[in-house]
């Protein structure tokens, strides 16, 4: 009765960590790739407004215009992306699902960095195509000289993410430009998902939108406005593959929520900052706290480390630190390897510290 293309995806390994958290009694959650902070309380306010107000039916299929207008001039402004069009999406897993399968064809290769997002193999498997794994270990850099010997005559998409999911590794401005010229020679679709552009904490960030026009931009506010539940988030880049992502969408999820859509176009001027600048603090808290007992990557951005798992494989590992009350997450989940975990510093720096101390009493089997 199921249909064979969902033998092609697996049940994700953070949902299964997550429905065992609401099992465990006060457990140490290292495990949630969410803010710990509220959405601050004069977006909330503008929600609530468009609630009273009446925004509660359906917008248009690509979203409001107010909305619309001003995250376009916004990555004009901020980020250098002249992009010819915009959709509002229900989140930016809803941009994913749209774009993967407007543009994915049997057999087509997607270019997807080793570790990375749980959602892009899996789509890329659900519409028929074929994902090439670009190999990034040990620094987790993505480089196009690590990407030119994985393309082929069917390769059609490159898949980027920096600030990156699990690793919290950023490409560097010289790495996003020859990565923009080698995608310009063979004559790639650039998916960028820059959800985590935000948590940038030495200022590095940018997006290859700048210097190639064929890329296709998607961003939201889970991460930024820690509005996870609001499921808000745009795909920008060229007007033809908008369009058609558009007309999907209008068969799918119809639109974006309406009160949300309203409450951020007010919202984009606010200023997050004094939110978002604590992660350094928490960034470098879980890394001195670590890095004599793991192999450990200093992030530039997002909120996660990917360390080396100290004995054993991925999963025992994990098992190992669940049985001490501590919820992280396998590599194996992100990666084609089962020698990292990943770990969310977004908590509190109680629930941090408590999470160092679990972690070096693990280090010795």
């Amino acid at each position: 009765m199921i249909a064979h293309r969902m033998s092609k995806i697996d049940s994700s390994g953070i949902r299964k960590v997550f429905d065992l958290a609401q099992k465990m009694r006060n457990p140490v959650n290292l495990s949630i790739g969410q803010p710990d902070f509220d959405v601050p309380e004069e977006i909330k306010a503008e929600a609530i407004k468009a609630i009273k107000d009446g925004a509660n039916k359906y917008t248009v299929t690509q979203g409001i215009g107010e909305l619309r207008d001003g995250l376009l001039k916004r990555l004009r402004n901020q980020r250098g992306v002249n992009a010819e069009d915009i959709l509002i999406t229900s989140g930016v897993s809803g941009a994913l699902t749209l774009a993967f399968q407007t543009l994915i064809d049997p057999e087509d290769e997607v270019l997807i960095p080793d570790p990375a997002f749980v959602s892009y193999k899996h789509l890329a498997n659900f519409c028929s195509g074929k994902p090439v794994f670009i190999d990034t270990y040990p620094d987790f850099q993505l480089t196009a000289a690590r990407i030119q010997p994985c393309l082929t005559k069917k390769s059609k998409i490159l898949i980027m993410n920096s600030p990156a999911n699990p690793t919290g590794s950023m490409c560097t401005s010289r790495d996003t430009k020859d990565i923009a010229d080698l995608a310009k020679k063979h004559d790639l679709l650039v998916i960028s998902d820059e959800i985590y552009h935000d948590f940038d904490y030495h200022h590095e960030f940018e997006s290859i939108g700048r210097y190639y026009e064929k890329t296709l931009v998607l961003d939201g506010f889970s991460k930024s406005f820690a509005a996870t539940g609001w499921r808000m988030g745009y795909a920008a880049g060229p007007a033809h593959i908008i369009r058609e992502m558009i007309k999907l969408q209008q068969y799918t999820f119809v639109c974006a929520p309406a009160p949300a859509q309203y409450a951020i176009a007010k919202s984009l001027d606010t200023d997050l900052s004094k939110y978002i600048a604590s992660y350094k603090k928490k960034r470098d808290l879980m890394y001195d706290g670590l890095k004599d007992n793991f192999r450990i990557i200093k992030p530039g951005g997002a909120f996660y480390f990917f360390p080396q798992v100290p004995w054993g494989n991925d999963e025992e590992f994990v098992a190992s630190a669940i049985k001490n009350n501590l919820l992280i997450i396998p590599g194996s989940v992100f990666s084609e390897r089962h020698t990292h975990f990943r770990i969310s510093y977004a908590a509190s720096e109680e629930t941090i510290n408590r999470g160092i101390d679990i972690l070096n009493s693990l280090t010795q089997r």
